[in-house]
């Protein structure tokens, strides 16, 4: 059993490099989805870790496996399905930032529902980290998040949330509506700031903070992007400044955040301690293109801390 369950949807990813001399457009292949990505952010820093998803019976699921079995990402929570495509995304950048593209309808993870659900796995984990997006793929799922939620706190289980919207997904106020019920329930969430404007109509830090206790749960860290994060529990509040680095593709930085805090909040860190570990973390993976491929192992991570402390 795994210390830690993340759940959602893999997507093989298409990132798009800077132009060459010849002014041809060429795209990096690597590994995308969320919970995914965290999932691979946690393994690298020592975290015992598991994935709960349903991929095709194709390549690109072949590929996540590979990819999951080399990042010690456990796949026994894993199932495959001959009746449905793994999803593909493509990543643009431009002055404004990186967009994305997907091509995710009737998925393997979008059918996914309660009746698969691993409960006992589950209910034998440290941890269970969930998303928005985990929700918004479509009904079942966000079915079968509710219910993993439910196994997890009935057997003593903490539940992380990270917010992670995406409007084509979902309109806002659907999304706020399922996404506060379920953080209601979490130990831990990982609102995005534009996220969370959108989310809740507030745009001050602190407010949007107070907005995530008042709902219940006991620790919120709001990424913040090149603002740093902002961490907050009903006795203190702290901002964690960003690190300045050679930043070329934000692409997964915020799961970074989370599979790396979740990762050290296991290890026994404190909030404060893990959120400026993620903080840390997140900022490296900027330095390379990809969502996976850039993600740091912890002597990287260390370096940077030690060397801005």
């Amino acid at each position: 059993m795994v210390d830690l369950l993340c759940m959602g949807e893999p997507m093989l990813e298409f990132n798009q490099l800077p132009p060459q001399r010849d002014g041809a457009v060429h795209y990096l292949e690597g590994h995308g989805g969320d919970t995914s990505n965290a999932a691979v952010a946690a393994a690298r820093q020592g975290a015992s870790v598991g994935y709960i998803t349903a991929i095709g019976q194709d390549a690109p699921g072949d590929s996540f496996m590979a990819m999951w079995a080399c990042e010690n990402v456990d796949t026994a929570t894993v199932t495959r399905s001959d009746d449905a495509l793994t999803g593909v995304y493509f990543v643009t950048h431009d002055a404004q930032g990186h967009h994305f593209l997907h091509y995710r309808a009737n998925s393997p993870a979008a059918l996914y529902a309660p009746a698969d659900l691993p409960r006992d796995a589950i209910a034998a984990a440290r941890m269970l980290f969930v998303s928005g997006i985990s929700q918004g793929i479509s009904g079942s799922a966000a079915d079968a998040v509710f219910t993993a939620i439910d196994v997890a706190k009935a057997h003593g289980v903490k539940v992380a949330y990270d917010t992670n919207y995406r409007p084509r997904l979902w309109p806002p106020a659907r999304a706020a509506a399922m996404m506060h019920a379920a953080i209601a329930q979490a130990d831990y969430v990982f609102p995005g700031i534009e996220d969370a404007m959108v989310l809740t109509g507030l745009a001050n830090p602190d407010e949007i903070l107070d907005f995530y206790l008042s709902l219940g749960c006991p620790v919120v860290a709001l990424k913040m992007g090149d603002q740093g994060a902002y961490l907050a529990d009903g006795a203190h509040r702290v901002r964690i400044a960003a690190h300045r680095v050679n930043a070329v593709d934000a692409t997964g930085a915020g799961d970074t955040f989370c599979g790396s805090f979740l990762a050290r909040i296991l290890a026994g860190d404190v909030p404060d301690d893990a959120a400026r570990y993620a903080n840390a973390a997140a900022a490296l993976k900027c330095t390379g293109y990809g969502a996976v491929a850039p993600i740091p192992r912890p002597k990287d991570v260390l370096r940077l801390l030690l060397g801005n402390a």
